[in-house]
């Protein structure tokens, strides 16, 4: 009888480690030759739970933080000074065994404009440093090229993503980092969170605020196929330029659950999953589903396309499937219910779950849920390279930072991760977001603090910056060293 053997832990060469994005953690925004990016002119939103402000950008707006010279109103400018306390920082992440550390490029550090004839080689040089610097710890970077941000000039040279022109301005400068880093970076993602281009403006650096919501919608889809189509070709490049490259997709999951199981619920849900699968069945199958043919007709979505783009798509389908978890959502086919905000998703509430201040669901099983549906559909390499608990850190009198709340929440998701590896699921990374407190994506405040490492910065840029280590450092600490087997 031939049975084969069940995995008792994480694989040896599991990429434990710790993820941020530049935007949120470099600031230096007006050094070194860098352009002003759209993440740049978002001010800090005026409520926590209202995730839909970062979206809210309009041509005055812009035209406002572009004489606005400070970064009082748009803490994204300043993160927490990565860009002069990243050997510091690097550091830390070593002393805590990092095997991976998940980072991205500012486009507008290499090409301030977007589509200039040269690239910045100041910017270039600061990128060398850092990975030499993760060299030197013997972590392995693992580089997103778009993270939230682009350019702003291609925004106001052409909107954005809504523009085909964007997708040779990207490829250009995806292969210009492929070549420079080669050898250097093997492991990397085209675009984050994909998915957040059908939520407006952070996605796609696209001004739409002033359309009906059917053109809204259609502009959206139309900078995410461009966003497809750039990224297929960057796979493409990023393959011949250094075959050992491995490169993936990134999205956003939106676990969904039927809140009963009435048949309407469950259909409602799994609409709800279908939109959400949609990102990773183009990138990982290289093909829109049919499924979707329905939803772009019943809102009147109509796309673009060149005659080689699915060809394009087809051959440049990724290496292996990054996405973010946080949470899970619970829909049904009753609208007039209350909803529970997260991550830029909005669901029913689950009464089996506990939240966070921010009132994002905390779900350790959908997790696994997750990773299992993903394997059986795809059977590609997964790497869960977000997934953190953002809370009200303080400092005690004596410089301590207890966050025993931040522990329990990684224990229990690293158990049902262990359990995926169990059922058979190919997990080769977790990176969980973000090592260090910074910026928050959603709503641009400093309060939110995911981190292992305490940032002396409060919501108003005040503060030494001085680099504090709380309780969950020498927790994890202790879990990449024993390779997730010592989890107390």
């Amino acid at each position: 009888m031939y049975r084969k053997e069940i995995p008792d832990g994480f694989p040896k060469n599991f990429l434990w480690g710790g993820a941020t994005a530049a935007n949120q953690l470099e600031g230096a925004w007006n050094v070194g030759g860098k352009g002003l990016t759209t993440a740049e002119v978002v001010k800090k939103a005026s409520s926590r739970t209202d995730l839909s402000e970062m979206n809210v950008v309009t041509k005055e707006s812009i035209a406002e933080a572009i004489d606005d010279k400070t970064d009082e109103l748009y803490p994204k400018r300043r993160g927490i000074d990565f860009y002069h306390h990243y050997k510091e920082d690097i550091a830390l992440f070593a002393e805590m065994g990092f095997k991976a550390f998940r980072m991205s490029i500012a486009w507008a550090r290499i090409f301030p404009n977007g589509d200039d004839k040269t690239p910045n080689e100041e910017g270039l040089k600061f990128y060398d440093s850092v990975f030499s610097e993760c060299k030197k710890h013997g972590i392995e970077p693992v580089v997103t090229i778009s993270h939230y941000e682009m350019p702003l000039a291609l925004t106001l040279k052409q909107n954005g993503w809504a523009d085909r022109k964007t997708i040779d301005a990207f490829v250009r400068y995806a292969e210009t980092v492929f070549k420079r880093y080669k050898g250097i970076v093997k492991y990397w993602m085209t675009f984050n969170e994909i998915n957040a281009a059908t939520w407006g403006f952070m996605g796609t650096g696209a001004v739409d605020s002033n359309l009906s919501t059917p053109e809204q919608l259609n502009l959206r889809y139309q900078a995410l196929h461009h966003q497809f189509v750039a990224s297929a070709k960057a796979v493409q490049i990023g393959h011949k330029i250094d075959p050992e490259n491995k490169i993936g997709c990134m999205i956003a999951r939106m676990q969904t659950y039927p809140k009963t199981c009435n048949p309407r619920d469950v259909r409602a849900a799994q609409l709800q999953d279908e939109l959400n699968l949609f990102f990773t069945d183009v990138q990982v199958r290289g093909e829109y589903p049919e499924y979707m043919n329905r939803y772009f007709k019943e809102n009147g979505i109509e796309l673009s396309m060149k005659p080689e783009d699915e060809d394009e798509i087809k051959k440049g389908t990724v290496d292996y499937l990054g996405f973010s978890y946080y949470m899970s959502t619970v829909t049904s086919g009753d609208s007039k219910v209350e909803k529970a905000s997260g991550n830029f998703a909005m669901g029913e509430l689950n009464p089996y779950l506990e939240a966070s201040d921010w009132g994002w669901q905390i779900d350790p099983v959908g997790l696994r849920v997750t990773l299992n549906e993903y394997w059986d559909r795809y059977r590609v390499p997964l790497f869960i390279v977000e997934n953190g608990l953002g809370a009200l850190d303080k400092m005690d009198e004596d410089g301590q930072i207890h966050d025993p709340y931040r522990i329990d929440y990684m224990k229990k998701h690293i158990i049902q991760m262990k359990e995926a590896i169990k059922d058979g699921v190919d997990l080769m990374g977790y990176t969980m977001w973000g090592p260090i407190d910074l910026i928050s994506a959603s709503t641009s405040e400093m309060s939110k603090r995911y981190g292992f490492i305490y940032v002396d910065q409060d919501d108003e840029g005040n503060g030494t910056l001085k680099r504090y280590k709380k309780d969950s450092f020498y927790w994890y600490k202790k879990v990449i060293a024993s390779n997730g087997k010592d989890l107390d």
